[in-house]
């Protein structure tokens, strides 16, 4: 798979891709019907809407259960548990025979600086798509364990500083970058930084004066990176975007299918959720992706493929029993019963990616456990043990080792619009006049996140 010059996604000569049906005749209007279908289903989605209740109930079931229960439970999707696959869900998943990745090692020497070996006699990464929401692929362990180090570096301690990266404290508070410089060993300036504990973090109103500490372990959950996106608004605003940082975003246009434009980088503590939601912000319907490090979390993802013919506001049954994770299920009870729901549960560890395209891009999906003391070793002390430029270990951080023993970080990546052809037809054949939704900067929108 890779990104033609038109934005599209494009695949191999001969390769049905696992998001669309098998055709006998690949014509073009026939890839116009399918486009036209998945474009339409987007313009008609609106960035406000509440989740049914069909998923809000069945999400709950996941929040309130007890952890033991997912070590037991088989219908959850956990591909990270065994790396070479022996004990894969075939029930549930099947293997993408052609990935279509290009050369993943010079990827990640890439990204490392190219004077690394972390790429070096790598194997081709396995991918494995949900069968019952097509389009929902897993990419089980993607990242070596430098890298995922490295990429932490990159987003937490250089993009983080960035100004032009706007976060959750900085709509009720005004965030200083003066003093956090770039550290003698070549580091770049970070609010991780001895210099940067003293930094006055001012409330814009009522809201108590924050310290550099308090805001790295309480109170910073999301940044943003290239497109900013309006929370309360819920839309991609119309002025131009700061740069996406170069090194990511040729990192994930080289793992998958897709232009990275916008993301947001997600922060988790064992605790913390993300409500079923849908990604409808962007003017095309390129998949997304999710990159998951540190603490392991369970996801959701739902399609209700048939709505409750009245509201319902109560079900039936053990809350600790969520549906079957890869079947179409009917869940009777309140007023009129709910709809019907196919859904998939994962077990997500840190260095899995999850693509969401086809119809699983607009699955309802979220976040409702993140797990305690799953982080992995390597990373626990991240960011104390970190090394310098000349290779040596240094102390710079060690005031916060162990910060990322009690952390999630999820970079959810997103390609915000489709180019426009050569002969002037984007993506889903001119659904959306892509210039117009720039002007605009006003397209459906919704939380982000996994």
């Amino acid at each position: 798979m890779y990104v033609s010059a038109r934005g599209q996604v494009e695949f191999p000569p001969g390769y049905t891709p696992p998001n669309l049906p098998h055709d006998d005749d690949d014509s073009r209007p026939a890839k116009r019907q399918r486009k036209s279908r998945v474009m339409s289903e987007r313009k008609d989605l609106d960035a406000h809407d509440k989740a049914p209740d069909s998923v809000k109930i069945w999400y709950k079931r996941w929040q309130r259960m007890e952890s033991a229960a997912f070590n037991t439970r088989f219908d959850i999707i956990d591909c990270g548990s065994d790396p070479d696959g022996k004990t894969f869900p075939k029930h549930m998943l099947r293997e993408v025979s052609e990935p279509g990745f290009a050369d993943v090692g010079k990827v990640f020497g890439e990204f490392m600086g190219g004077d690394s070996d972390v790429g070096h006699g790598l194997k081709t990464p396995r991918v494995f798509e949900v069968k019952s929401m097509p389009g929902l692929l897993i990419y089980p362990n993607i990242l070596p364990q430098p890298l995922q180090l490295r990429l932490l570096d990159n987003l937490l301690h250089r993009d983080l500083s960035n100004p032009q990266h706007q976060t959750n404290v900085h709509l009720h508070y005004n965030v200083p970058y003066g003093a956090p410089q770039p550290h003698a060993s070549g580091h770049n300036a970070s609010f991780f930084d001895p210099s940067a504990r003293t930094l006055p973090i001012k409330p814009k109103t009522s809201h108590t004066a924050l310290d550099v500490p308090r805001m790295l372990d309480k109170k910073l959950r999301w940044m943003t990176l290239g497109g900013q996106y309006d929370w309360t608004s819920k839309t991609y605003p119309a002025r131009p975007p700061p740069p996406f940082p170069e090194d990511v975003k040729n990192l994930v246009q080289g793992l998958f299918p897709m232009k990275a434009e916008a993301a947001i980088v997600n922060l988790y503590s064992p605790g913390d959720t993300l409500s079923a939601h849908r990604d409808v912000s962007e003017a095309c319907a390129q998949p997304l992706v999710s990159i998951s490090l540190g603490c392991e979390a369970i996801f959701i993802a739902a399609i209700e493929d048939e709505p409750a013919p009245s509201s319902a506001t109560a079900v039936s049954g053990d809350p600790a029993a969520p549906p079957p994770a890869t079947t179409a299920t009917s869940t009777k009870g309140g007023r009129g019963g709910l709809g019907k729901l196919r859904s998939a549960v994962l077990r997500l560890r840190s260095g899995d990616a999850v693509l969401m395209s086809g119809e699983a891009r607009y699955a309802w999906h979220g976040v409702p456990r993140v797990a305690a003391n799953t982080c992995p070793g390597f990373m626990r002390s991240w960011p104390a043990g970190t090394e310098s430029v000349d290779g040596v270990e240094e102390d710079r951080y060690e005031g916060y080792r162990g910060w990322m023993a009690g952390k999630r970080v999820n970079l959810n990546v997103r390609q915000m619009f489709a180019d426009i052809a050569a002969e002037g037809e984007g993506v889903g054949g001119g659904d959306v006049d892509v210039l117009a939704a720039m002007g605009k900067g006003t397209v459906a929108g919704a939380e982000a996140g996994a």
